[in-house]
């Protein structure tokens, strides 16, 4: 009997499987998240919020094309949201397709104009929250990853 069974939980996918896993849960929270006018993009949008209220914030999405991490500004800034992320024990995740996030965020509801998804933020304003099984699966993904050593760990999200 695993420990899983004992507590009544599925076992964890190894490897490809949970990548994939925390990959659809990513893109289910992310619809439902905008759905409910909690995501904020942008660098400059997300850090302006963490600085006024990172109470709120429920996750954070690091995104970089190859080409983007030549960009030293970029990478400063992911670092500092990442150190930012850590010390308020906020999970956060990179993923390496910025085109597939766009497709999934898609544009600006204000102006129709596509958006810096270089960092998003999902957010949670009440004090209870929602709950959203998707952002429980990568809580737990955030979790396990820190157990190995993987502080910010990179999800692929599917096609």
């Amino acid at each position: 009997m695993t420990l899983e069974e004992i507590h009544g939980q599925e076992p964890v996918p190894a490897g490809h499987d949970r990548m994939q896993g925390a990959g659809k849960a990513l893109r289910e929270l992310l619809v439902s998240a905008g759905r409910r006018g909690c995501l904020t993009a942008g660098v400059y949008e997300s850090a302006k919020l963490m600085n006024v209220d990172p109470d709120i914030v429920a996750f954070c999405v690091l995104a970089a094309d190859e080409e983007d991490e030549g960009d030293i500004a970029l990478q400063i800034h992911f670092t500092l949201i990442q150190a930012f992320c850590c010390e308020n024990d906020i999970d956060i995740v990179r993923v390496n397709d910025v085109g597939k996030l766009a497709a999934i965020v898609g544009p600006s509801e204000e102006s129709g104009e596509p958006r810096d998804l270089h960092c998003i933020l999902i957010t949670n304003p009440n004090e209870n929250g929602w709950k959203d099984a998707a952002l429980e699966k990568l809580n737990s993904f955030c979790e396990e990853s820190r157990n190995v050593n993987d502080w910010v760990p990179t999800i692929t999200l599917p096609e």
